[in-house]
C-alpha cells in the first residue's frame, strides 16, 4: 500500500516557508523591477501580491517548513548528513549540489529548510534517539520504518509497514485497513512531535498532513501566475529519502512535470483533429501543470505461487511468460475497473460553466481514448451539464469575468464529477497501431514510449502510465499486480478494506480465466480503437456518465460477454452500429459475472460477503 498525503503549513505569511521563498525570490523581484521599468504590466504583480496577501485563512499547501538545525538530536543530524550525500552508497562521498537550498543562515545560526514529507522522516529519527528514551528495540523498529518515508513528486508518500495476507480463508482487506489505519495515526503523532520538538509553532508555523485527492485551489491560482520553472523551484520534491541518489530522482520529477505540462498543450491538436475544438478561440493551458501535485493510493498484491512459478522456469523465459500472461490479466482487469469508481473511490469536484472549455476540462483524455469515443464523452457530458439555452449547446466564450455573467444570466450552473482526478491526470496511455502496451510482448512498452515521445505526448524515459500495472519479478523481487486507480475513499475500515478485497478477487478471476484458457489475448485485440473501447467506460464512470456507446460487432470477446448479462442497453439512434449502455448497469453485469463464478474460491464465505457488500453498494 502507497498513500499520498496532502501537507500544509499554517501561519502568517512572515512566518511560512512557501510565501517567503516566493517574496524574497530573485524570480519575484525581477518581475517587480520589469514592472517598474514598465517592461511588464503591474497586473501580473498585484495577482502575484494578492495571493500572498489575501490568504485569510492562513494555509499554505505544500509549503516546506524551516526551524533552526541546532534542535535536531545527534542520531538526527547524522540521518540529514546521510541523505544529504550525492550517492548515499557513498558515505565518504560528496555532497548533492543543491545542499544551500536546505541549509542557510538566519540570525547568526544555520536554519533548515525541507519539505514535510522529509521533515516526517527526521521526526522518526529524532524520537527514537532520545536520551530519555533508551530502549535499543524502539530504535531498532523505528530505524527500519524510516525507509517507509518518501515522497511523490509533489506530496508525502508512505508505504506499508507490514505486509497484509490471507489468513484462515480471510481476505486481505480489513487487516489492510487496519495497518492504514494504525499508520496514518502514527503519522499524526510524528506531525505533532514535530511541531512541539522543532518549534514549528514557537516560530508561527504549524504543519498538517490528512488525505486530499485533489491539488489544492491555491496551487492552481499560483501555477497560473508563476513560469513553469519557478513552480518546480517552490513545488518539486527534493528527493531526500527514499532513493540512493536523490538528485537524479529529483531531476526525474522534474523531466515528469515538463513532459506531461507539454503533453497537455499538444493535447489541443488532437482536439482540432477530432473536431471538439472548431473555433481558432481556445484557452492555452499553462506551460505548468499541477496534475502531479494529486493524490492517490496505490495498492498492490504480490503472488508467492506466481513469484515461485516463474522464478523456477526451466525454460529460462521467466520474464517472457511474465509479460505474456501478465499483460493479458491487465486487459480483464481493464474491464472491470469502473466497479471501483463512484463507489468505493471517489475524487468529487464542481466545476463552473467558465471551465467547460474542452482544452481544459477533458484533461489528457485526447491522449488515452481514439477521436470517436473522445467526441462521444464530451457530447455526452455537455448535456450531463445542461450547457443549453433555447435548444443550442453553449461553451465558454474564453474571459473568465464574461463567462461568468454569462452562466449567471442564462443559468449554467457547470457540473459535479465524482473522481476529476481520473480525468486531470494520465492514468492510461493510449496504444497505436504499430506499438500496443499489452499484447504480451517483451518491450512492448518501451517501444510504445518512444513512439509517443516522438509524438510530443510522453518521454520515453518515463515508466508507463497505466491504472493497473504488473509489478515484474526482476525489477521488484516479486511478480504481482498494482492498481493506481484509487483517489479517496470515504472511510478506511469499510470502503478501503472492500476496495482491497475486490481487487483481489477480479485478479484471481483474471488469473483463473488466463490459466484455463477462456480468455486469451486474440479474445481481447490490441488495436488502439479496441483498448478506447474498454477504458471509456471507467472514464465515462469517473465523469459521472450515465451511458456509454460501444460497437455492435465489437471483436472484444470479453466485453460481449460481459454486455450479454447488461440489462440497460439498446442500439444507438445516433450512432449507426453502435449500443448505448448504462455505466450503472454494467457495473452490475460486472459483478453478475464475479458472482456467477463456480472456482472453490470464489465459493469461500469471505469472497460471498464481499460481493454481496459490493452489490449493496450499487443498490
Amino acid at each position: 500500500m502507497e498513500n499520498e498525503f496532502q501537507a500544509a503549513v499554517s501561519g502568517a505569511k512572515e512566518n511560512v516557508d512557501l510565501p517567503l521563498g516566493i517574496e524574497h525570490s530573485n524570480y519575484f523581484q525581477n518581475l517587480v523591477k520589469r514592472a517598474e521599468r514598465g517592461d511588464m504590466p503591474f497586473t501580473s504583480i498585484s495577482a502575484l501580491r494578492n495571493f500572498l496577501d489575501e490568504n485569510p485563512d492562513q494555509i499554505w499547501e505544500n509549503s516546506w517548513v524551516r526551524f533552526p538545525r541546532h534542535l535536531l538530536s545527534p542520531y538526527a543530524d547524522t540521518t540529514l548528513c546521510h541523505d544529504l550525500l550525492a550517492d548515499k552508497s557513498c558515505p565518504h562521498g560528496p555532497n548533492r549540489s543543491d545542499c544551500n537550498k536546505f541549509l542557510f543562515q538566519h540570525h547568526g545560526e544555520q536554519w533548515l529548510r525541507i519539505p514535510v514529507s522529509y521533515l516526517l522522516k527526521l521526526s522518526l529519527a529524532d524520537g527514537i534517539s532520545r536520551s530519555e528514551l533508551s530502549f535499543p528495540l524502539l530504535f531498532q523498529i523505528g530505524k527500519r520504518l524510516m525507509r517507509h518515508f518518501i515522497s511523490d513528486n509533489t506530496s508525502p508518500e508512505i508505504t506499508s509497514f507490514s505486509l497484509a495476507g490471507n489468513r484462515d480463508d480471510a481476505l486481505p482487506g480489513e487487516q489492510t485497513a487496519s495497518e492504514t489505519s494504525r499508520r496514518f495515526f502514527f503519522t499524526q503523532l510524528l506531525v505533532c512531535y514535530a511541531n512541539r520538538q522543532f518549534m514549528l509553532d514557537a516560530h508561527g508555523q504549524t504543519c498538517h498532513l490528512y488525505f486530499a485527492p485533489n491539488p489544492p485551489l491555491r496551487q492552481k491560482k499560483i501555477n497560473e501566475l508563476v513560469s513553469d520553472s519557478f513552480y518546480r523551484e517552490l513545488f518539486l520534491n527534493p528527493c531526500l529519502s527514499g532513493w540512493e541518489r536523490g538528485e537524479e530522482k529529483k531531476r526525474y520529477m522534474a523531466l515528469c512535470h515538463l513532459t506531461l505540462s507539454r503533453s497537455q498543450l499538444n493535447g489541443i491538436a488532437k482536439l482540432k483533429e477530432a473536431g471538439i475544438i472548431t473555433r481558432n478561440l481556445v484557452i492555452l493551458p499553462n506551460t505548468s501543470n499541477t496534475c502531479l501535485a494529486n493524490n492517490g493510493t496505490h495498492i498492490t498484491f504480490g503472488s508467492k505461487t506466481l513469484t515461485r512459478l516463474f522464478a523456477g522456469d526451466r525454460d529460462g523465459d521467466c520474464h517472457s511468460n511474465e509479460k505474456y500472461f501478465g499483460d493479458l490479466v491487465i486487459k480483464i482487469a481493464e474491464h472491470f475497473l469502473p466497479l471501483f469508481v463512484n463507489t468505493v473511490s471517489a475524487a468529487p469536484y464542481r466545476l463552473s460553466f467558465s471551465d467547460f472549455h474542452p482544452e481544459k476540462v477533458l484533461g489528457f483524455l485526447p491522449h488515452e481514448l481514439d477521436y470517436t469515443h473522445l467526441r462521444m464523452i464530451w457530447r455526452r457530458w455537455k448535456k450531463k451539464a445542461d450547457l443549453r439555452f433555447f435548444g443550442h449547446n453553449i461553451t465558454p466564450l474564453g474571459p473568465e469575468r464574461l463567462d461568468r455573467v454569462f452562466g449567471r444570466l442564462f443559468r449554467l450552473r457547470g457540473d459535479y464529477v465524482p473522481d476529476i482526478r481520473l480525468v486531470d491526470y494520465l492514468v492510461a496511455l493510449q496504444s497505436v497501431e504499430q506499438s500496443p502496451a499489452l499484447d504480451g510482448t517483451v518491450g512492448n512498452q518501451e517501444r510504445l514510449r518512444k513512439d509517443l515521445a516522438a509524438m510530443g505526448i510522453f518521454d520515453s524515459r518515463m515508466a508507463m502510465y497505466l491504472p493497473y500495472r504488473i509489478r515484474e519479478l526482476q525489477s521488484m523481487g516479486f511478480s504481482g499486480f498494482e492498481g493506481r486507480h484509487y483517489s479517496l475513499f470515504p472511510d478506511q475500515r469499510h470502503y478501503m478494506a472492500q476496495a482491497v478485497n475486490l481487487q483481489l478477487i477480479v485478479t484471481a478471476l483474471a488469473w483463473h480465466w488466463v490459466a484455463s484458457g477462456r480468455i486469451r489475448h486474440h479474445h481481447i485485440p490490441d488495436d488502439p480503437t479496441t483498448e478506447s473501447e474498454r477504458r471509456q467506460i471507467f472514464f465515462a464512470s469517473a465523469i459521472g456518465l450515465p451511458t456509454f456507446f460501444v460497437r455492435a460487432d465489437t471483436k472484444n470477446i470479453l466485453l460481449r460477454r460481459i454486455l450479454a448479462g447488461t440489462r440497460d442497453q439498446r442500439h444507438s439512434r445516433r450512432y449507426k452500429g453502435y449500443i448505448r449502455v448504462g455505466v450503472e448497469a454494467w457495473k452490475r453485469a460486472c459483478l453478475a459475472v464475479l458472482q456467477a463464478e463456480q472456482t472453490d474460491f470464489f465459493a469461500t464465505g469471505a469472497v460471498k460477503k464481499t460481493l454481496a457488500d459490493m452489490e449493496s453498494l450499487l443498490n
